[in-house]
């Protein structure tokens, strides 16, 4: 286990449809094998057993490997694009970090010791931490988006859903390789490899690996180097036994190395009394930091997957991983060359976790059991320079998770069955942080964790201390298939997050930062169906559900003049959401297909309970009645939810035709999201409007399937849109609002070959 000091290592239109009977339509609930179509029928396996599309009562959305690749996808963000009341960005100052929302629910702050509201799973491994999370799409089968509570049926509990990441399987019949070049604008280059090989009737090896470079989007005016660059290399391997038709045994390794530059960011307001060479660069891409270009993040994990099938009814399987990373790095918060308010950091997370399930099917029951075990360490260290002062905050995190998981399901009738799941979570936490204050010698001086000297100041934080968390959620759903073509059901599904502790906090300014902070619990009532019209030819799924979120875990950071910068993690605040989604596919003719899908969301804080800092607080004198450093404040009828857009749609068209011995098809695109805030209170300098990506694009395959050409455009209309910001204003910290953005207009050429 690594210590500190180790070395670097998119409604409201189509709700009026949702009028219809119809449009109460949710997406497709799934957790296992994406869409595959048998005649007229969708066959999944969401729920771990074959079954149609129609009979399961979960949303989810399915992005099949063929429909990413005729869009261009280059890694899971595309998500956004696709799936209703989805955010799922590249983290603010940073180029692989992962933030994800669904149906309001998420976190956005990727601090070590903070849980994701929305799970990343990698062929049902659950990632732990977010960093180097933003997984590019290759040698992929599917990636799924589950929405709402998820627990009851394998892995880790998640409380605002999940992205499910399944990679291709190994062919065991025959050879197969593939190899794909791509270039694009600003000097993209991507090349993939991709194969298996069957050694003897039961053992074949195989995997992939990937290289991605690109220039930058932009330039550090202050030091000349790239800015948004790309130097990613990432490999998957594996190995599949199968001595006899009941068993099934699966080792794969991966990794991702990424050494892009730092993301700065882009200044939104000029710095004080700083001169025209202060001012915010012409363009959004740019930045004019001073606090480093170095940065290096890498992840790497090992997993076994074993099936045996004990009998025609029952299966048992065990899912053993183990993951690790680390992140070397620095943020500079201020954009100028000065060190105003300058972030070196380093994060380091390691986990291993053990999963068995039974899957058994006998008849009108159905269903699967199974327990969970998660023994995880995060743990980082990071400088928070200001003008003559440095604050040195580290800590440590470790997660003891254990969970027992069940979900059956009764076929009452033959029309009409009744699913009954539960989760019984235990978690034990163990929080460590210490913070302290020091006075630089000279300008800009980083602790001695980062290779400082400054002279030690107070002493603000330095304890370790533990809670549990215990809790059991439930899930019940009942399922009518009305027809052939139609099927209703409604759910109810419970979701809880535990508590733990803040690596931010300050002991001095919130001594209550040694107890931490408590559980959240989002209750979610859903009615929703799926459906199958005009032969197959109309698919339509949808759903309006009404989530109740309480003991809300609020993460805010606020500048104090006295005391640099103040962490909260308050349960403060509960919250209804209420919304819609609509989504699926016409296949208007055999060359014409449509894809679509609206979500609409209304969130609304019940209360909003928390802490602020008091401007009246003098440091110099005791604390007493008359000088409280933090005071208790209702914020209730002002906060608004962060990352979640009221409206976002998407909409496709793709148009096949032969030609020339092969298949042209051309896929235009569109996806909207509305007005958005990136953090609880509204931010007019900082927030985004609404707006509109148009994408294209062309492909032409052989009709042995041997070759494919694309070319790609993205973000056609060059749409400037913030993924992300922060927002420290005031002369201290040099009116440090800043923004992060998605990829401008790109244009990208690929060729690929199947042997």
């Amino acid at each position: 286990m690594k210590r500190f000091g180790d070395p670097a290592r998119l409604a409201l239109l189509l709700a009026t449809v949702a009028a219809a009977p119809m449009a109460l339509c949710v997406p497709a609930v799934a957790q296992e094998v994406a869409a595959e179509e048998t005649g007229d029928e969708i066959v999944v396996t969401a729920r771990r057993r074959e079954e149609s599309l129609q009979d399961v009562p979960i949303a989810i959305s399915v992005q099949t490997a063929e429909a990413l690749d005729q869009r261009g996808a280059a890694d899971i963000t595309v998500l956004q694009q696709t799936t209703p009341n989805a955010t799922v960005q590249v983290a603010r100052g940073s180029n692989s970090t992962l933030i994800a929302f669904i149906r309001g629910v998420g976190q956005q702050d990727p601090l070590w010791g903070f849980e994701p509201g929305v799970g990343l799973y990698v062929d049902d491994v659950y990632v732990a931490r977010p960093q180097a999370a933003v997984l590019d799409i290759f040698d992929i089968e599917r990636i799924e988006v589950l929405r709402g509570p998820q627990g009851t049926l394998y892995g880790r509990n998640t409380i605002g859903g999940a992205v499910r990441y399944v990679t291709s399987p190994l062919d065991q019949d025959d050879p197969h390789l593939r190899a794909r070049f791509s270039y694009g604008s600003y000097n993209q280059m991507e090349a993939l490899i991709s194969g298996s090989l069957p050694i003897s009737d039961t053992l074949v090896v195989g995997g992939a690996v990937a290289g991605y470079v690109r220039d930058g989007y932009g330039e550090n005016l202050n030091t000349g180097a790239e800015h948004y660059n790309k130097d990613v290399f990432a490999y998957r391997l594996s190995a599949q036994w199968t001595p006899t038709e009941d068993l099934t045994i699966r080792l794969t390794t991966d990794g991702v190395e990424d050494d892009s530059n730092p993301r700065h960011g882009y200044r939104l307001t000029s710095f004080p009394a700083g001169g025209a060479a202060y001012d915010p660069p012409g363009s959004v891409y740019d930045t004019r930091a001073g606090s480093g270009d170095d940065n290096h993040v890498e992840a790497y994990g090992t997993s076994l997957h074993v099936d045996y099938e004990l009998n025609p009814n029952i299966m048992l399987r065990s899912i053993t991983a183990v993951r690790e990373g680390e992140t070397l790095g620095t943020i500079d918060f201020d954009n100028t060359p000065n060190p105003t308010l300058d972030i070196p950091a380093y994060y380091a997370d390691e986990q291993l976790s053990q999963e068995f399930q039974v899957l058994f099917d006998y008849d009108r029951v159905q269903g699967v059991a199974g327990v969970y075990y998660l023994d995880a360490t995060a743990e980082g260290a990071f400088d928070t320079v200001i003008t003559g002062l440095t604050i040195a905050t580290q800590g440590q995190v470790e997660t003891e998770s254990l969970a027992a998981f069940a979900d059956v399901s009764f076929d009452i009738t033959d029309a009409l069955a009744l699913s009954v799941g539960a989760r019984w979570t235990r978690d034990e936490k163990t929080g460590t942080v210490y913070r302290q204050n020091f006075t630089q010698t000279f300008l800009g001086e980083r602790s001695p964790f980062f290779g400082g000297n400054p002279t030690p100041g107070l002493l603000r934080s330095d304890y370790t201390n533990d809670a549990t968390f215990e809790e059991v959620t439930p899930r019940v759903s009942l399922t009518w298939e009305a027809s052939d073509a139609l099927t209703l059901y409604t759910s109810y599904s419970q979701g809880f997050k535990s508590g733990g502790f803040d690596m931010r906090g300050d002991a001095v300014l919130t001594p209550d930062t040694v107890n931490g902070y408590e559980p959240e619990f989002v209750d979610t009532y859903e009615i929703g169906f799926h459906s199958s019209f005009w032969n197959g030819r109309l698919n339509l799924s949808g759903a309006i559900f009404q989530s109740d979120y309480t003991d809300m875990q609020i993460t805010r950071q606020e500048p104090t003049v006295a005391n640099g910068i103040a962490s909260f993690v308050d349960n403060a605040a509960a919250a209804t959401l209420q919304g819609a989604e609509l989504e699926g596919s016409v296949h208007f003719t055999d060359n014409l297909v449509a894809n679509f899908a609206v979500g609409y969301i209304d969130g609304e804080f019940d209360e909003y309970l928390t802490t602020i800092v008091n401007p009246a607080y003098n440091p110099a004198l005791p604390i007493g009645p008359g000088n409280q450093p933090t005071l208790p404040a209702d914020f209730s009828g002002l906060a608004g939810f962060q990352n979640t857009p009221d409206l976002t749609g998407s909409f496709s068209l793709t148009y096949s035709t032969p030609l020339a011995g092969g298949v042209l098809a051309f896929t235009p695109s569109a996806s909207y999201r509305g007005d958005s805030q990136m953090f609880e209170f509204a931010n007019p300098i900082l927030d985004q409007g609404a707006y509109t990506l148009y994408n294209a694009s062309v492909t032409w395959t052989t009709n042995n399937d041997r070759v494919r050409l694309g070319l790609h455009g993205l973000n056609l209309g060059d749409e400037e849109y913030r993924v992300g910001g922060y927002n420290f204003p005031g002369a201290t910290f040099g009116n440090s609002i800043i923004g992060f953005y998605g990829p401008p207009q790109t244009f990208t050429g690929t060729i690929e070959v199947r042997f």
